[in-house]
Formats: structure tokens, C-alpha cells, sequence
């Protein structure tokens, strides 16, 4: 009865965002989000952030599976025409990672029903977004179409999620097989091999330079979900031992030492990074089970309390940059995405029964 009565507390809590999301971000004249709130008629959606538009994507996604409510799956249906139409009638564009989120996003929403909209789209995207890979640096997906000899973790490891998602939904032996290549390629390059941490990338400037002063949530949270891919389809205990170093050198370097609440990284881009981390750390701690999967899942929890925290104090449900304060008077799109992952990440594992 406990773990019913905690699954409703975070199900509840994940249900006000998702309606905020919607009342104060969702423009039904574009069928996009606008990209911040307060949002003076047609002043905030000049620059099209696609990328943040395929997490909104995955919230809706998460809203669907969390409630069935058809709601998430009319908003799917307008947000995929919205997006066609603001990306010129395709889907391809000259990020690779921004790509990759767009149809990791669409893959998932082909999972409610097997609509072939989705499907189609997240293949079409699939097959560009191979392209990237080149002999620089040693292999590896480029982060764009512009700078081929420059490879990074965020358009590698999410690329080798959508690899093996895309095996698990479709059955092509080949997808696996590039999703272990990926995989290899970034765990041999961007890995520390001491520590299991993330450095971003490598080659940026031409000169082979590795970013390693470049400390993001981001990276070690899409090099964890890929680990978890791989360990769900092989079983082989090494990626989730990958995942779990990896996680532990990311909470010693960014959880605080009191609460374990993670840092604000700044707006803009930034803003979603320690989304994509919880998202994947959940999914990590869903990998681990009850037990040792528990330590990660008390984690998050702590930053889903604070974050709620800090909102009650503002009186709506809007997330700023902070999750242990809100005092914007702006909000951004990719904050306000964050905070909806965080918390529906905190239902999902209330509901798998993970204390």
C-alpha cells in the first residue's frame, strides 16, 4: 500500500507539470511549445530549437505511458505536423545529435501504437544520421554535417541508444551492430578509463584535443542510457557495470554533498542537460532493480523533492535553471523540460516499486 500511495504522490506531481507544460507553453497557431514564458505574441519563437522540440516530444511520450490519457496522443499527432512543417516539409537537418533526439523521440511514440507516421519518421532519420560517420578521430558520428572531423559524446551516444532501440523494435541485426560500433568507438575515446567519466569531445579546434574541462550532465547521462541499452539486449554485465562507474563519477562530480541535488548549467541548451541525465539515470536505476538500483533511485528522488520544493514557493509550476530555487521571471521551454523528466522519472520508478 506504501508503494501505491508514493507512486500516486510523484504520478499527481508529474501530472501539474505536464499541464503547465501545456497551458503556458503550448501555441496551438504553430503547433510547437513556445520556447519561454511569459511569451509576447510572436517574440519568442524566432530561432527554432529543434532539438528542445524533440525532448518535448519524449514528455508527451512519457505523459501517454504514465496515464494512457489520449490527450498525449493528439498532441503527438499536431507537434509531428507543427515540426514538418517549421523544418521546411523534412525531417533531416544539419546536426547529427539534434537528429538523433528527434527520432529517439518519434521511435518512442511509434511504440504506443504502431502508428507508421512515427516509424517512418524515425528510420528516415536513421539512415541520415549514419552519413556522419567518418575515419576521423578513429571513427565516430560528427556533431555536424559542417565539421565532419569534429565528434563528440552528445551525437555518438545518443546515436548508439537509437541504434539499439531500433534493434529492439525492428529486428535488424545490423542496427545492433552499429550501436556496438558507436558504443565501442566512444567508450575508447571519450571515457576516462580511471573514473568511468564523460569528456565531451575531441577534435573541436583540429587540433585532436580532447574537451575534457568540458564537465556536462548531458554527457554522462546519454553514456550511461547506452550502456543500459546494450546490458538490456546482450546481458552482458560490463555495460551496466559501465553505467554504474559512470553514474558514481557523476554524483561525485556534480551532486551536492548535503542534498545530492544536481547544479544549474546554465539556460538555453543547457538548460535540458540535467533532464536527459535523470532520464537515463532512472532508466539505470530500472536496470539495477530493487537493492543497489534503490541508491540511484534515492538520488533522483531528492532532486524531485527539491525541485517540487522550490516551486511551491512561486506558486505555479514552472522550473527554472535551479531545482533547489525558482526565482526567473522568465521561463525557458528546455527548464521547463527538465523539470517534467525529473518528475516523471520519479513516477515511473515509484511505480516500478524502486524506494
Amino acid at each position: 500500500m506504501a508503494n501505491n500511495v508514493k507512486a500516486a504522490f510523484w504520478d499527481m506531481r508529474a501530472e501539474q507539470a505536464q499541464r503547465t507544460l501545456d497551458s503556458q507553453f503550448w501555441n496551438p497557431s504553430i503547433s510547437l511549445y513556445d520556447i519561454k514564458t511569459p511569451c509576447p505574441a510572436g517574440a519568442c519563437n524566432t530561432i527554432f530549437h529543434y532539438w528542445w522540440m524533440a525532448h518535448a516530444v519524449e514528455t508527451q511520450v512519457d505523459g501517454w505511458n504514465r496515464t494512457g490519457d489520449s490527450i498525449y496522443k493528439q498532441r503527438l499527432a499536431m507537434l509531428h505536423q507543427g515540426l514538418l512543417e517549421r523544418n521546411g516539409g523534412e525531417w533531416p537537418n544539419n546536426l547529427y545529435d539534434d537528429m538523433e533526439w528527434m527520432a529517439i523521440g518519434w521511435l518512442r511514440a511509434y511504440l504506443i501504437d504502431q502508428d507508421e507516421t512515427y516509424g517512418h519518421t524515425a528510420k528516415l532519420l536513421w539512415e541520415d544520421i549514419k552519413t556522419g560517420w567518418n575515419d576521423h578521430v578513429g571513427g565516430g558520428i560528427a556533431w555536424q554535417k559542417t565539421q565532419l572531423d569534429y565528434k563528440n559524446t552528445p551525437a555518438n551516444a545518443p546515436a548508439a541508444i537509437l541504434a539499439a532501440r531500433l534493434y529492439q523494435v525492428f529486428g535488424k541485426q545490423e542496427d545492433l551492430e552499429w550501436a556496438i560500433k558507436i558504443y565501442d568507438w566512444l567508450k575508447a575515446v571519450l571515457v576516462d578509463p580511471e573514473s568511468g567519466f564523460v569528456w565531451d569531445g575531441a577534435n573541436r579546434l583540429g587540433d585532436g584535443t580532447i574537451d575534457k574541462d568540458w564537465k556536462f550532465t548531458y554527457c554522462q547521462g546519454v553514456f550511461i542510457g547506452a550502456a543500459v541499452e546494450l546490458y538490456k539486449i546482450t546481458g552482458e554485465k560490463g555495460y551496466l557495470e559501465d553505467a554504474i562507474r559512470t553514474w558514481q563519477a557523476s554524483v561525485e562530480e556534480f551532486a551536492s554533498q548535503e542534498a545530492n541535488v544536481l547544479p544549474a548549467e546554465g539556460g538555453g541548451d543547457a538548460g535540458l542537460f540535467k533532464g536527459i541525465f535523470v532520464r537515463y539515470a532512472g532508466e539505470l536505476a530500472l536496470a539495477m532493480g530493487s537493492g543497489s538500483g534503490s541508491e540511484v533511485a534515492d538520488v533522483l528522488y531528492a532532486n524531485a523533492s527539491s525541485l517540487w520544493s522550490s516551486v511551491a514557493s512561486r506558486g505555479d509550476i514552472l522550473f527554472s535553471k535551479r531545482w533547489d530555487e525558482s526565482l526567473e521571471e522568465e521561463i525557458e521551454l528546455s527548464t521547463q523540460l527538465s523539470g517534467v523528466i525529473l518528475l516523471e522519472t520519479a513516477a515511473a520508478l515509484e511505480k516500478s516499486g524502486l524506494k
